[in-house]
């Protein structure tokens, strides 16, 4: 058998990093195994090299990480983790690989705009709960808000764009179906200007405006890995700072169909909840139904009870939709219909290729980096660099 010596405080840091006990781990570790390991197989001076490949399956810090003989300590620069105690959701495995990985990327992406003497310094003011949410949304309007675009995803490229003129840096991710471990968030805010959202193909509007919470946190200067939720509940008691980014991304989203939104009366049965008039209005604005409807309980223009109902009844024509869109599929795959398919291809923000361009034209990175860090094949190297 293969051994290989190895520092276990590196082991034992990315565990206090990722907040998992060595039985956590080992539960990872030995799904679908069936000569399961122990602690003594992982947490040992000398291990099997294929036990230290299982175990770097999930960090992916690569092997030579376990080697180097320095004992690495906790930094609050290193990761969110190690500078907050509480977030607003329960992260996943998935989800705190996700915040690693940007983590990573945030760092890298610093050193390389300092090294090429870029400047990503804060362009906008910092904001308090004390400010109104809706004045800090029409004033940040006026620059940051897209306009009307062909599609939501358009829109979204767009505010990105735009975000990145202000020195934002936007990520996005896309957990593919065959990713074993998939993030159980929408999107967090790293400080100082690092937005990273999860791709949701199948609900560009629902991305929209969790970017639009994520800035607010940005503008409070407030650290969140969030669990954004588009529904409502009453029963949930969210904090001021949740609540002012929420109020931020409506507001913004919104403008000044916010009037009409306001003023819609007669919300019953009768009038079929309004529906054809709300539905109408998402033609005008990047927000959902579900999310008109939630503004519409909070400011308590109908009941919790009215809202489940339209909820419900909201997610049901969803289904029913996803359902139909399945059975086409196995229609068309009867009759050989073949569909050309491939996983959605994330953003990039224009604030990432600027600074991979200025590192790459100072010297500080080769071309085959730059390649690697835009994912992308070095024959569409000039396309990346205009």
């Amino acid at each position: 058998m293969n051994y290989i010596a190895i520092n276990i405080s590196r082991l034992e840091h990315l565990l206090k990093l990722y907040r998992l006990s060595k039985e956590d781990i080992l539960l990872q570790l030995n799904r679908n195994r069936k000569r399961l390991l122990t602690e003594d197989d992982i947490f040992a001076s000398e291990i099997q090299l294929s036990h230290l490949k299982v175990f770097d399956s999930v960090f992916n810090k690569g092997i030579n990480y376990y080697l180097d003989p320095k004992v690495p300590t906790e930094s609050e620069e290193e990761s969110i983790f190690f500078r907050k105690d509480q977030f607003n959701a329960e992260l996943s495995l998935g989800a705190k690989q996700r915040v690693t990985q940007f983590e990573e990327e945030k760092i890298t992406l610093t050193t390389l705009a300092k090294l090429s003497n870029l400047d990503l310094r804060r362009k906008l003011k910092i904001y308090t709960t004390a400010d109104n949410p809706q004045d800090a949304a029409i004033e940040l309007r006026k620059t940051l808000f897209p306009g009307k675009k062909k599609s939501i995803k358009d829109f979204l490229k767009a505010f990105i764009n735009n975000l990145s003129e202000q020195n934002i840096i936007v990520y996005e991710f896309v957990d593919t179906h065959n990713k074993r471990e998939k993030a159980n968030i929408n999107g967090f805010f790293l400080s100082p200007n690092i937005i990273v959202l999860k791709r949701i193909q199948k609900s560009f509007r629902r991305e929209v405006f969790t970017l639009a919470h994520e800035l607010g946190h940005y503008l409070l200067n407030s650290e969140e890995i969030d669990e954004i939720y588009e529904d409502f509940n009453e029963n949930i008691t969210i904090s001021s700072i949740e609540k002012w980014c929420n109020d931020f991304a409506y507001y913004f989203l919104a403008g000044e169909h916010d009037k009409k939104i306001s003023s819609i009366s007669n919300i019953n049965t009768q009038t079929d909840y309004q529906d054809e008039y709300i539905t109408n209005l998402t033609f005008e604005i990047p927000l959902s139904k579900i999310a008109i409807y939630t503004r519409l309980v909070v400011t308590k223009r109908i009941s919790q009870q009215t809202y489940n109902i339209i909820r419900d009844r909201i997610r049901q024509d969803f289904l029913e939709y996803e359902d139909e869109q399945q059975r086409k599929k196995e229609r068309d795959k009867e009759l050989e219909i073949k569909h050309e398919g491939r996983n959605p291809i994330p953003i990039i923000s224009p604030l990432v290729k600027r600074t991979l361009q200025s590192a790459l034209f100072e010297g500080v990175i080769n071309e085959a980096e730059f390649c690697k860090r835009l994912k992308i094949n070095p024959e569409k190297i000039e396309t990346y660099l205009q």
